[in-house]
């Protein structure tokens, strides 16, 4: 399988606030590294092509894009020394409200809380995160069966307009409507990180060429706590497009394993023609900051039941805080998903 990465990625490392103190991102550097170790020696490491902005304009608001360029330099010219601008309002957003001009409010405007900030290098990572996950989705439109994005910073929880959840620009989203844009008429979103992929959902929320299926944990004890239900299922010319299959904590394979053959069937029932998987491996049982119960094993027999589903498939990395485990578990889906 084809891997692209990049390490533009080392110029990213926010802090974020976490029990009430300010800490290094869970979301680190060595991730990659670990993943990197575990993948390189059985799989082709590629760079990947030049970023093309203008499937980010279809997928976020000009607004946002704007925001998330000119941030870093808005906090230093504010006079702030702090290494990670970070906002402290964050409001009940209406549509009638308009993005403040200070730097602080426009911070809370255009995040969904503190568990990430924005430092010098933030923006440089997250368009070079962009540019890996459409590289991956090049090589599948030129008849690759799958490959994997290890994209850093992960994407899944950034909506059109707002960062959060160590996200900035929503990856799986840019791999599916440049599969869209490329001609396949349907395409099927499945997560399968820890926590529910709330940017996601929300970006296609509202279309039925874009079928969104989301197996984690249940948003009223964990993050992002306020989508994810089951009662989420799309709406307008999307309804029945999202499906949500949250899960208690200490859920085990069993389990697990019985939401991903109903998200399977309902990929089949919308006849998608092709597959983004966004890759958390924070399911793992060792996860610090997840409760599930699945084993490195585990992941290999994912692997194999999402070949078994036989679409041309792009991964793209999301969540895995584990990281000494890390590349193991990542391994072991691809391995799972080349040897079925």
């Amino acid at each position: 399988m084809l891997i692209f990465t990049s390490d533009i990625h080392r110029q990213h490392h926010s802090a974020e606030l976490d029990g009430g103190q300010l800490i290094p991102s869970w979301e680190c550097p060595e991730r990659i590294d670990v993943t990197l170790a575990a993948l390189a020696k059985s799989h082709q490491l590629q760079q990947p092509d030049a970023l093309d902005a203008t499937i980010l304009e279809q997928v976020h608001s000009p607004e946002y894009l704007d925001f998330m360029a000119t941030a870093w330099s808005r906090w230093v010219d504010s006079g702030r020394t702090a290494q990670t601008a970070m906002g402290f309002c964050w409001p009940s957003r209406l549509p009638s409200h308009k993005p403040p001009t200070s730097i602080d409010g426009a911070l809370g405007y255009y995040s969904m809380g503190a568990d990430c900030g924005i430092t010098e290098g933030t923006w440089a990572a997250a368009l070079s995160s962009a540019a890996i996950a459409q590289s991956a989705t090049t090589a599948v439109l030129e008849g690759e069966q799958a490959a994997l994005g290890l994209c850093r910073p992960p994407g899944h929880h950034a909506s059109s307009d707002q960062f959060g959840g160590y996200c900035y620009l929503n990856n799986a989203a840019i791999a599916a409507q440049q599969l869209r844009d490329s001609g396949v008429p349907r395409v099927g979103i499945l997560d399968i990180d820890y926590h529910h992929g709330n940017g996601t959902q929300q970006i296609f929320y509202e279309r039925d060429d874009v079928a969104f299926c989301s197996i984690h944990a249940d948003p009223t004890t964990e993050f992002p706590f306020f989508s994810g239900h089951t009662d989420e299922r799309g709406d307008g010319p999307g309804a029945g497009f999202t499906t949500n299959c949250p899960l208690p904590p200490g859920t085990g394979f069993d389990s697990w394993s019985e939401a991903l053959g109903h998200c399977a069937d309902q990929l089949v029932a919308h006849r998608v023609e092709s597959l983004v998987v966004s890759l958390g491996v924070d399911a793992f049982v060792e996860d610090p900051i997840s409760s599930f119960k699945l084993t490195t094993l585990d992941f290999h027999e994912i692997g194999h039941r999402l070949a078994a589903i036989g679409l041309p498939t792009v991964f793209v990395l999301e969540g895995g805080y584990a990281v000494g485990a890390m590349g193991s578990n990542v391994a072991a889906v691809l391995d799972g998903y080349e040897h079925e």
